[in-house]
């Protein structure tokens, strides 16, 4: 597996060694001892899996502490453009994002610490996007901000996404105040 890291300190991107032959293929999708090697913390205690058709849009969403959560994210099928927000007030990118295209095909997994949104847009007619997190599901931590807020100026590479109602009316991160460090 080899690991790059980013412009932005706390993510990083994974690349498995994939084995192809005229049978398939098969790699590693999770060897605790490698990633703990990596700085990744290894105590996943959910995992979580979302269906998406071409044009659904997810994020940009995060848990406050203490429910605060990292996340090793890919896709097992389709393709999707990746997003995560520095939300660390005291970070010397607060505010700034990474983009990467993960899919079935190119297996990349991304590591997603806490202190950073995170949101997803599906670019294929079905993609089955896997997370494990380092914390559960906390209804009362769970926050996000706007998707396409001006500020952060992310290029999703899409017009008119599919939305949920309750990312719609997130907040603007002019008006946000992150309780991550």
């Amino acid at each position: 597996m080899d690991i790059k890291k980013f412009n932005i300190d706390g993510p990083l991107l994974l690349v498995p060694k994939v084995f192809d032959d005229e049978r398939g293929y098969f790699f590693e999708s999770f060897h605790s001892d490698k990633y703990k090697d990596a700085g990744i913390p290894c105590h996943f205690i959910q995992d979580n899996e979302s269906k998406s058709s071409k044009g659904v849009l997810r994020g940009l969403h995060f848990q406050n502490p203490p429910f605060d959560q990292g996340k090793l994210v890919r896709v097992a099928h389709g393709k999707v453009l990746d997003i995560a927000v520095d939300i660390r007030k005291n970070s010397a990118t607060y505010g700034m994002h990474i983009a990467v295209e993960l899919s079935g095909d190119n297996k990349l997994q991304l590591w997603i610490p806490p202190g950073f949104a995170h949101g997803f847009v599906s670019l294929s007619d079905e993609t089955i996007f896997i997370y494990k997190c380092t914390n559960v599901y906390n209804k009362e931590s769970e926050d996000g901000i706007l998707w396409n807020d001006a500020d952060l100026n992310i290029n999703w590479g899409i017009d008119n996404p599919l939305v949920s109602n309750k990312d719609l009316v997130l907040q603007p991160f002019k008006t946000f105040n992150s309780k991550f460090i």
